[in-house]
């Protein structure tokens, strides 16, 4: 019997002032999640030593110099050449902030170089992270840049999945990002991803509205009616199951969202904050629509409790899973594509 090769996970650590370091020592101290994957931990060995004392941990590392040398039933480190930095719990450093960059560049090379297979990310700081050598908000805008495809920030659970047509973007600023070019794109990447990451065949997805009650006929708004709603007749007339636009306040409260495979929101926080209601501890922020698969928790670097030994590993052992869940279902899809049933030659009829 041929033994399954497990799905190497590259793990870069996040602000070493919050909780991400804890996270990943917990989450592997269950040495059973090794049956499953090896993961490779892009940082400092001397780091993790430091983790594991502080922690009071028995977990088991393995110091590497290359993702190539991880050991199959380990937790790796893979030194990333970079000064050791001091972790001092809860405050803001921008030397942590730039190891956290580090870390970040040297997992994303490597998921590139196809030296891991998924990219499981623990949280920065944004504040931190900024410098001239690093300008973005966060890790979506980051590696769409260095990955192919069009990103998307797809937050999904079990019960639940969000995509946004903005992101982190000022409030005041949604509508001059809104165009129907890019709620074309935006739907088209959430439908892809349902279909080929989630393995759902015909995909419904819903849409909220853009202003309150959806604009009321222009009363709060024309934004409704001359860009979100012209563009979702559009999609809909391509045979897409896609509904609404529909008014934002009411849609979860009722439980509408039960009944559709995703949900769009025009903006960060109309589509965050439900989904953290509902889902939060077992949320995580997959980045769809490119050619690797990246997840992370769906909390940040939690300040306030860092280093004190309570963090809750629940979300960021649920985006280990949904990764590797998207990974195999995405090889799956390939090998459908790659070798679709060849046509078998008719058979001549048997002569009596």
């Amino acid at each position: 019997m041929v033994k399954k090769k497990k799905i190497r996970i590259g793990i870069s650590v996040g602000d070493l002032n919050g909780i991400g370091g804890e996270l990943i020592i917990r989450t592997f101290e269950d040495s059973r999640i090794l049956e499953f994957c090896t993961p490779i931990v892009f940082a400092s060995i001397k780091i993790f030593d430091f983790l594991k004392k502080h922690f009071d941990s028995k977990i088991i590392l393995n110091g590497i110099s290359h993702p190539d040398q991880a050991h199959a039933a380990k937790v790796n480190i893979v030194d990333i050449k970079q000064q050791v930095v001091s972790i001092n719990f809860g405050n803001e450093d921008f030397n942590v902030g730039a190891y956290a960059v580090h870390s970040l560049r040297a997992a994303t090379a490597a998921l590139k170089q196809n030296q891991v297979d998924v990219l499981l990310t623990a949280p920065l700081n944004k504040h931190t992270i900024q410098s001239d050598a690093f300008q973005f908000p966060g890790h979506t805008d980051f590696l769409e840049q260095e990955l192919e495809g069009d990103s998307l920030m797809f937050m999904v659970s079990e019960s639940l999945r969000v995509g946004l047509l903005t992101d982190h973007v000022p409030v005041k600023e949604v509508c001059n990002y809104l165009s129907s070019e890019l709620i074309h794109q935006k739907i088209e990447t959430i439908y892809h991803s349902l279909k080929n990451d989630f393995a759902i065949r015909a995909p419904k997805i819903a849409v909220l509205g853009i202003n309150p009650h959806v604009g009321d006929n222009g009363v709060i708004g024309l934004e409704d009616d001359t860009i979100l709603k012209p563009a979702l007749e559009d999609i809909r007339s391509t045979g897409k199951l896609v509904f609404g636009p529909y008014a934002a306040d009411s849609f979860f409260g009722s439980n509408n969202y039960k009944s559709f495979d995703a949900i769009v929101a025009t903006y960060h926080d109309q589509g965050l904050i439900p989904f953290k209601t509902i889902a939060f501890g077992k949320g995580v922020n997959f980045t769809a629509g490119l050619d690797k698969v990246r997840t992370s928790p769906d909390h940040g670097t939690a300040f306030e409790i860092a280093g004190k030994g309570i963090a809750d590993c629940s979300s960021f052992k649920e985006a280990l899973f949904v990764g590797m869940t998207i990974f195999k279902n995405r090889q799956l899809q390939a090998q459908l594509s790659a070798n679709p049933l060849k046509k078998q030659p008719k058979k001549r009829p048997i002569k009596k």
